[in-house]
């Protein structure tokens, strides 16, 4: 069995409504509200980047894991806001947490799949026997240029998993990934803000990976929709998960655990991986969870998890995602929230 072992979330405590954010563009705050069903974002602090969010999170998959940092052979942080051009998140990490000199460390990008895409990795590592434990990490510190649709849901926070074979919380059934060249969002190098093909990223993007994606590994699994207990679809915004997995069969009591994006924005990277960090919170020996990621350019991971009898012992060693969400929140108006995103993409 090989399957994930400790998980862990952070996401800031610095929020912003997007009543500020529509006020600020003369634009109606309810009918953007309605439209995107996100009622406010995290903000991260000025001293807070997708290193520190990975930092905080693994922190907690250990507490979770239990185990000796020496014993994690790879590390990779997926990520589309990785705070150096040349020089890798990971370095950074594996020093803070106490891993390595021996590991294998890389940062890897796929837009908002490159969690998953660690994740897939770290988890094969394992799978192979290369190694007893990998660590697959979701991050970002989301960028959307000002006045853009992007700016009402891009977020900061992240998820971590440590992948192993002893005492697994919720092994890996099945993995599955759907892939092709759709141009519907990118940034060049040089670029501060992405720029996106509008209502491009819905059907021709989003959907057709996703629904595609999610087909292929119940087609693979011989599982259908009633089979699980939860499911966690990418989440740019509150709309697009819940026509997903409405269209794949899935009902709002088994989305709902993993709905994370109207409280806290898009994380990119770290969206659909925290969306199961939440699910496995309250999730049950026996469950089976449904994770299926998107990343534009463009493409889809999808994995199924049956949750193990070990998950109620590691749950409540760190602090779960809905009490980070609901916990402790300082809003920031527009202005606030301008300096916070300044400083931290501006290298300085």
């Amino acid at each position: 069995m090989v399957g994930i072992v400790g998980y862990g979330s952070y996401i800031p405590v610095y929020r912003i409504k997007v009543e500020d954010i529509a006020s600020q563009w003369g634009m109606d705050p309810q009918a953007v509200k309605k439209g995107l069903l996100v009622n406010e974002k995290t903000v991260p602090a000025m001293d807070e980047d997708t290193i520190t969010i990975s930092v905080q999170a693994t922190k907690y998959a250990l507490q979770r894991a239990q185990i000796d940092p020496q014993e994690i052979g790879a590390v990779y942080i997926g990520s589309e806001s990785h705070p150096y051009a040349v020089k890798p998140s990971g370095t950074v990490l594996i020093d803070a947490i106490g891993i390595g000199p021996d590991v294998h460390v890389a940062d890897f990008e796929f837009a908002c799949k490159a969690g998953t895409e660690a994740m897939f990795v770290a988890y094969s590592h394992v799978k192979a026997g290369n190694m007893k434990y990998a660590l697959g990490i979701g991050a970002d510190t989301s960028q959307g240029a000002p006045g853009d649709a992007l700016e009402y849901t891009a977020s900061a926070g992240g998820s971590a998993f440590i992948m192993g074979s002893e005492k697994v919380i919720a092994e890996f059934e099945y993995t599955y990934s759907f892939t092709s060249d759709t141009g519907d969002f990118w940034r060049r190098e040089g670029m501060k803000y992405p720029k996106h093909g509008g209502r491009f990223t819905g059907e021709p993007a989003y959907f057709h990976h996703v629904i595609s994606s999610g087909k292929g590994i119940l087609e693979k699994s011989g599982l259908k929709a009633s089979d699980f207990a939860y499911a966690i679809f990418h989440m740019p915004n509150g709309k697009f998960p819940q026509k997903a997995g409405k269209i794949l069969g899935f009902g709002k009591e088994q989305l709902e655990p993993g709905w994370v994006v109207p409280w806290m924005g898009n994380t990119y990277s770290g969206s659909s991986p925290t969306g199961l960090s939440a699910t496995l919170d309250i999730a049950k020996p026996g469950d089976r969870i449904l994770l299926v990621s998107f990343g534009s350019g463009a493409g889809s991971d999808s994995f199924v998890f049956k949750v193990t009898d070990e998950i109620t012992s590691v749950q409540d060693r760190a602090p779960k995602f809905r009490e980070m969400l609901d916990g402790h929140k300082i809003y920031l108006n527009y202005g606030e929230y301008l300096k916070h995103y300044d400083k931290i993409h501006m290298n300085e």
